[in-house]
């Protein structure tokens, strides 16, 4: 799809927002009837983790709002906190009815577009026009920099003359699983709460314990809808208390539940605006360690000037992209506005980058906001309750990440970075693992070690100067003697998918002058020791794949050229050829 930007076009490639709902018009009768206490049907239909293929992602760029919204086939999609690995919405979309003869639902029977409201791209509009073309629903997604509240910002434009009713629908997946099915693991409750004098939609999850036991930084997780509701009501999906299965129905709620426990909880509010008013309303979505935080949190952000918060969510990021370095003003053969579309994917994805990195632990970038075709992956597996996928910290991963964290100039987040994996994810054997959780330790899918991914550290150290004796001897020494001992093919390479030795392994593993000026020239003198038993040379050919062999070079006068050039780099270095040295 076509993204569009006010002073930039922009491209869509890891973007975000949220997608809540808002109202065209209202029905004319605005009662409701007193809801009875708990849902029946539970624990509800099988629930699932979200869509891949973001249209758009956001947060803050402080550290003090720790929540992430995505978009995903025009709807919310899933929305992190209080860490990025930590997601708590499957869907939130809207639902329309004129209440008699038709029911929409967003995913199902409307179009969408989406457009960048902001230069770097961290502010998403999502405009969602009726297949029927009734009504067309505009909403702006932005967080709140002060405080965990995702904040939605609804116009309704009803294009007929008949009355319409807007609900929002929220199905939740509180705290990183949904629960449902069978096993129902990680199930959700749900309330409909009223302690502030009018429905607050509260979706929860209490437990911390699940598969990834290293995931010591757990917490409770409370998640409140706030917003204009007359009409409010609390289900398991797929069930009789679901309230998009009586609207497809009867085109209207009749039976309302004030809970719904332990199960794939879903809730459903009615926006109260005046009939074929053409409206306008904010949904804000905030989050909390129990109810009243969570509650307490969407309040403040909807009772605050919201301009004010809007404008402060985008100078936060046009103060980030200022302090980048900047694209080039002009680029020969390319026009004027090729060049800005060009500087505007550049700040989309110096912004997506920073916007990968965890808020509690600094330095942790995870491979995506995402979870590859995580539609299909159950979100109610009482075995498997933690599903970190890509939003957990890979060494390879991070190295790219890096790498345009250096391009872009921002230095200090690349420095956290090598710090990150030095003094929170590197084994005591000077290993990474394949992949960890967002605090460094072991996550419960990691497996095998790849030695492109113990190599990476060790290059991105040396490139940010990072060279004090302390990282040597702590850290940077075990990573390089692991590396020579193993190397230069240990285990699975690259994708975990074979074997062999990797030609995109071994450029790393081979960065002899680069360890060497890491080292302290006493310290080099002291490691410079020959080794015996420990000496691993490179085959002549290098496996990459079935497709064939790749020729490293024969021996001959190229072959001693290359090692005698090798050994006069690390003799002026004052070390000897790694490959002879002792590992201790």
């Amino acid at each position: 799809m076509r993204m569009f930007n006010r002073r930039f076009l922009r491209v869509a490639s890891a973007l975000g927002a949220a997608c809540l709902a808002l109202s065209v018009s209202i029905p004319l009768s605005t009662a409701s009837a007193a809801p009875l206490t708990v849902a029946p049907g539970g624990p509800g239909a099988l629930s699932h983790f979200d869509l891949a293929r973001k249209d758009c992602l956001g947060t803050a760029a402080d550290t003090a709002s720790k929540v992430w919204y995505t978009v995903a086939g025009g709807v919310l999609s899933d929305v992190y906190y209080p860490t990025i690995d930590n997601t708590n919405v499957e869907t939130l979309q809207y639902i329309v009815t004129d209440g008699s003869t038709f029911t929409d639902l967003q995913s199902r029977d409307m179009t969408y577009s989406v457009r960048a409201v902001d230069p770097g791209g961290m502010e998403c509009q999502v405009t969602a026009t009726a297949k029927s073309g009734a009504y067309r629903i505009v909403t702006d997604y932005f967080t709140d920099p002060g405080r965990n509240t995702l904040l939605m910002q609804v116009r309704i434009h009803n294009l007929t003359h008949s009355d319409l009713q807007v609900y929002v629908r929220f199905d939740a997946s509180v705290n990183g699983n949904g629960g449902g099915g069978a096993g129902n693991g990680g199930g959700d409750s749900a309330t409909v709460d009223s302690s502030t004098g009018h429905a607050v939609l509260v979706s929860y999850d209490t437990r911390t314990a699940t598969n990834a036991v290293n995931r010591d930084y757990a917490q409770p997780v409370f998640a409140a809808l706030d917003g204009p509701f007359d009409q409010a009501t609390s289900g398991f999906v797929g069930t009789t208390s679901d309230g998009l299965g009586e609207l497809d129905a009867s085109h209207g709620l009749a039976q309302l539940y004030k809970d719904a426990v332990n199960g794939d909880v879903v809730q459903t509010g009615r926006l109260a605006l005046s009939p074929r008013a053409n409206g306008s309303v904010t949904l804000a979505l905030g989050f909390g360690r129990d109810a009243t935080t969570a509650i307490a949190s969407a309040e403040g952000s909807l009772n605050s000037n919201l301009d004010t918060v809007r404008s402060s969510y985008e100078v936060g990021w046009q103060a980030y992209d200022a302090g980048l370095s900047p694209p080039p003003h002009n680029i020969s053969g390319l026009s004027e506005a090729a060049v800005h579309q060009l500087a505007a994917e550049y700040y989309l994805s110096a912004n997506v980058i920073k916007a990968s990195e965890d808020k509690t632990f600094s330095g942790a970038i995870v491979a995506s906001l995402s979870s590859p075709w995580g539609q299909a992956v159950s979100a109610g597996d009482p075995n498997n309750t933690f599903f970190g996928s890509y939003r957990e910290v890979f060494s390879r991963d991070l190295y790219e990440a890096w790498t345009g964290l250096v391009a872009d100039g921002d230095l200090a987040t690349a420095r956290d970075a090598v710090t990150f994996l030095f003094d929170r994810q590197q084994q005591p054997d000077g290993s990474m693992p394949r992949n960890s959780l967002v605090n460094g330790k072991l996550a419960p899918d990691s497996f095998n070690t790849q030695l492109d991914e113990c190599s990476y550290p060790i290059l991105m150290a040396w490139t940010l100067g990072m060279t004090d004796s302390a990282l040597y001897t702590q850290h940077i020494r075990a990573a390089a003697y692991f590396v020579v001992s193993h190397g230069p093919s240990f285990g699975p390479e690259r994708w975990e998918e074979q074997g062999g030795f990797s030609p995109s392994t071994t450029p790393f593993e081979d960065r002899r002058p680069q360890r060497c000026d890491l080292v302290q020239p006493r310290q080099r003198r002291a490691d410079a020791r020959p080794a015996h038993g420990h000496r691993r040379r490179l085959p002549r050919t290098v496996a990459v794949g079935r497709a064939g062999r790749v020729r490293l070079g024969d021996p001959g006068v190229a072959a001693r050229g290359r090692r005698q050039h090798r050994e006069h780099h690390a003799q002026r270095a004052g070390v000897a050829p790694l490959q002879r040295r002792r590992i201790r």
